[in-house]
């Protein structure tokens, strides 16, 4: 389907082939693609927008006070900071849950209004890594019913020093929003409902983790190392070139339909160590035209809480 697209909304790819006029998308149906990229130039030029809700989700596993202070010593102008673990996820019930469970959606409904997001805002979301905070807050956001004007910013932070963006260290003061968002429950998939589901010949399971996790070869994180069974390897950094920018849409759909193989898209479920990365790969797999498929927010280190539940090693 070719369709016209303001060169604002596009990534560097798509903006080479709007100069012809039109781009060659992959939308879910007839409304704007869930997914969306942003540059650095193109946010530069819209820093001075009203209702531009700006999240840094910069976060660090190894410092948990990396992300908070980071953001002090400087963010994009108009930034405000967003937790992966105060913000973008709730309470760890030990024994029960994974490292990083959904937060309540009242929760997370109260903290979007803090920042200011209302119904029609539009929101940029970055982080200084490979983009997995920034996309655990775009699935967030998706799974409460905020699916057009989001974008990630395309290389992150690295992206915007690169393109001689400023850096402060103010602090914006936000006029709370009204956001009436609801919890999506079609786009969560629980252990339970995994479990009954293994051996099911339609469903691909995608685990986002580097090989060498996804194999048990290592576990720097988890107590216990291998991969849920049937489960394929889709490491989220293959999603970026060599630069930390995504790939193009048809790379990324050429990417995901091997791994569906003659599978329904229907029918995939993506997980990963936390319920983060796993994210990162279910915007991939939207920008490249798929349908959002539910995710298993437990993942790997809800789904080792239980020793019943199956444990693979290797391929």
């Amino acid at each position: 389907m070719y369709m016209s697209i303001p060169s604002l909304f596009l990534t560097p790819q798509g903006r080479r082939a709007a100069d012809r006029e039109q781009v060659l998308i992959y939308p879910q149906d007839d409304c704007m693609p869930l997914a969306q990229l942003i540059s650095a130039a193109q946010l530069q030029q819209r820093l001075d927008e009203p209702d531009l809700l700006i999240l840094d989700c910069r976060f660090a596993l190894e410092d948990l006070t990396y992300g908070q202070r980071s953001y002090g010593e400087g963010h994009i102008p108009g930034a405000q900071f967003a937790d992966l673990e105060r913000d973008l996820s709730g309470p760890i019930h030990k024994g029960i849950t994974g490292r990083h469970p959904l937060p309540e959606p009242a929760q997370l409904l109260q903290g979007l209004r803090e920042w200011g997001l209302n119904n029609h805002s539009e929101v940029v979301l970055y982080d200084d890594g490979p983009g997995a905070f920034a996309a655990r807050a775009w699935w967030l956001l998706a799974w409460l019913g905020k699916r057009e004007g989001v974008y990630l910013l395309d290389g992150g932070l690295k992206a915007w020093r690169e393109a001689g963006g400023a850096l402060t260290q103010n602090l914006p003061t936000p006029t709370p929003g009204a956001f009436s968002g609801k919890a999506d429950t079609h786009l969560v998939i629980s252990a339970a409902q995994l479990q009954q589901r293994l051996g099911d010949q339609q469903m691909t399971l995608l685990d986002a983790r580097g090989l060498p996790r996804f194999r048990g070869e290592v576990e720097p994180i988890d107590p216990v190392a291998g991969h849920i069974p049937g489960a394929q390897c889709a490491a989220f950094t293959d999603n970026l070139d060599s630069d930390g920018h995504f790939l193009s849409a048809e790379q990324l759909r050429q990417r995901f339909a091997s791994q569906l193989s003659e599978r329904p898209a229907s029918e995939l479920v993506a997980y990963c160590g936390s319920g983060v990365t796993a994210c990162h790969n279910l915007f991939a797999l939207c920008l490249a035209g798929y349908p959002l498929a539910p995710l298993y927010a437990g993942s790997w280190s809800e789904w080792i809480t239980d020793p019943s539940r199956p444990v693979a090693t290797g391929d």
